[in-house]
Formats: structure tokens, sequence, C-alpha cells
């Protein structure tokens, strides 16, 4: 075996939120391995079982049993089998880990997974949204933002793809300072760079903090882990708000977000409100199949500050759903409720 992949120790400045720790992401299969199977339905397949056999990290606490996983699924391979029906026989293999974060992806098509949202209430709905928002507002960086009339401040932050900087930061939360408190949705955020989670929570801390920890595989068994290491948030040197702070969260939160709710919940005078979030919080590592078909899948688990998993979903502090009587009057329940909760602090 040999080590492909080696994510080392990420150094940030002091003041940022920092993920302290020696990471080294181990492939258990080297590619020698790999030649030893063949470029047909059966040895891709086999491949791919392989590579997430040894290296995918939420085996036992999902309880699933990968072995008969494979007696389910290899009995269906045949060796005439075309593409498109190996791609969706794979497809439907990788499905049974339940992960938004485990792909498969070739020249045609990319498997997903997205029950961790599918099967749960919305909780958003941007034709609502535009009644808060209006024509009027400003846009920093992918952050949409507006002082409400009863001077609350309100956010909206769509993805953690949208780079976000240090100035964006500055002129947002200065504009916000004259208001009562600020709420921060993040509904149907479906992730992006933990970058920008580190800019945007570090305005929000006074002093470094414990907000989780990080393992990596040290072994191919299913439970071959390292230990816990901590991960920190750093408090920003630049402009910090110090109002109450509400965040909107719903089951689209997930991956980089569901980091940012879970970071967010140690953060002095913030309360997370909505529904629980998506979940999503398995570093992910990609590998290949001997077609070229590429793999993505969590390979290193991330916990709380309680050290629990927090892969199925952060819960709120408090739980609000939206109500049909409301949206038909153009009213948002869950951002109603977070003025109601910041006009009364």
């Amino acid at each position: 075996m040999q080590i492909i992949y080696l994510i080392i120790l990420l150094m940030k400045k002091r003041k940022k939120y920092t993920v302290l720790l020696l990471l080294p992401l181990i492939l258990w299969l080297s590619c020698d391995d790999m030649m030893q199977f063949d470029n047909d339905p059966k040895g891709n397949f086999d491949a791919l079982w392989t590579i997430l056999d040894g290296n995918y990290c939420f085996f036992e606490y999902k309880d699933i049993d990968w072995d008969a996983v494979y007696r389910e699924y290899s009995t269906r391979i045949t060796s005439d089998m075309d593409n498109d029906g190996l791609f969706k026989l794979m497809g439907l293999m990788l499905a049974e880990l339940k992960d938004g974060h485990v792909n498969l992806s070739a020249a045609h098509d990319v498997t997903r997974y997205w029950e961790w949202q599918e099967d749960y209430p919305a909780n958003f709905d941007l034709s609502v949204q535009e009644h808060y928002l209006g024509k009027d507002y400003s846009i920093a960086s992918g952050m949409r933002y507006k002082i409400l009339e009863d001077n609350i401040g309100y956010l909206y932050y769509g993805s953690f793809t949208n780079d976000v900087g240090p100035g964006n930061l500055d002129q947002v939360l200065n504009r916000m300072a004259i208001c009562r408190g600020l709420i921060i949705d993040v509904r149907s955020n479906g992730g992006g760079s933990l970058a920008n989670v580190e800019r945007i929570s570090s305005r929000f801390f006074n002093e470094r903090r414990l907000i989780g920890y990080i393992s990596h595989k040290v072994g191919p068994g299913h439970n071959d882990f390292s230990e816990l290491y901590p991960k920190y948030v750093e408090s920003s040197d630049r402009v910090r708000y110090q109002k109450p702070v509400v965040v909107l969260t719903n089951r689209g939160c997930y991956s980089a977000t569901n980091e940012f709710v879970s970071i967010m919940k140690y953060a002095p005078n913030v309360t997370v409100m909505g529904d629980k979030t998506g979940g999503g919080s398995g570093l992910p590592f990609t590998s290949e199949l001997p077609n070229g078909w590429s793999v993505r899948f969590s390979a290193s688990p991330m916990f709380n500050a309680e050290k629990e998993h927090i892969e199925f979903g952060v819960e709120p502090d408090i739980y609000v759903n939206m109500l049909e009587e409301d949206k038909k009057k153009n009213l948002d329940t869950i951002i109603e409720k977070a003025r109601e909760l910041l006009k009364n602090q």
C-alpha cells in the first residue's frame, strides 16, 4: 500500500478559524493494487466497492453492512453490460451509503443522493423572500442584505462557493451596526468553501474557541481511525458584530453550511432557528476507477465540540416551520419569528 494523497498541517494565521491538525488522507489501495482490476463491468464494480471499503468513513456510524451490499449488487453485473447500465447500478449501490458527498462521475452523468433534503419540508420560498428584500437590497460577494423597516438587519448568503473578502465583511457589518440585531439566512445553501466559513464565522467570536474535532483513516478497516484532532475558530482582528444574531436554517443546509451552523452555535449572542440542517460532515476525497470514472466519498469524519457526529445534521436552538397561511400573505414564518426574537432581546 502507498500513501498517494496527503493534506499537511493547515496552519492559518492567528485570528482565523484554524484547522489545527495533521491530516493524512490515505487511500488504502495503491496504484499497483488498482492494476489488478480489469477494465470491464465486473472489474470496475469491484474497484469501486474496494475503494469505498477501505476509505469511506461512516460505515460503523451508519451501521452499514458493506459486504452484504456487495453480495446484493454484484450478482447483477453481466459481462455485456453497457456503460449506462453499469453506471446506474453503481449509483444504486452508492445510495446505500445515504451520503450527499458520495458521487460517481462519468462523462455523461453524475450520481447523486439528495434524500437528506428531499424527504423534508423546504422551509424556504424565494418568492416570499423577495417580499423582504424588495428591489433596493445591496449585494456584496454573494451576500444580499438589507435593513428591514423594524431596524433588523437581514443578510442572505446562498452559497459558500461565493468567495467573501475581508473588505466585504467589514462594509456589511459596519452598515448593520445600527441595527437592533442581525438575521443571517443560509437556508438552502448547499455548501462550498470552508475558507468562507472561517472568514464569516470569525466575525462573531471575540476569542479563540474550540468548535469541533476531525479524525482520519489510519488503516483499511472500517473503524481504523486516528485520534480526534481539535478544530478552533479564531476571533477576527477586523470588524466583529456584537449584537444579537439569528441564523436561519433548513434541510437544504449541507456540507460547508452544516459546518458553519455547527460553529455558529458556539458563538455568543447567536441563536439558530428553523429546521435541522441536512448534514454532510465527512471531508470528501476523490479516486478513480480503471475506466476513468471518478468517485468522491466522505473520508474524514468531523464532529462538534462535544465530540458528536454532525453527519446527519445540526439541530436548531428553536424549531420553526413555515406555515402555509403565512406564505399566502407573503410572510416567511421563520423570518418573522427571528424578527420577533431580536426585537425582544
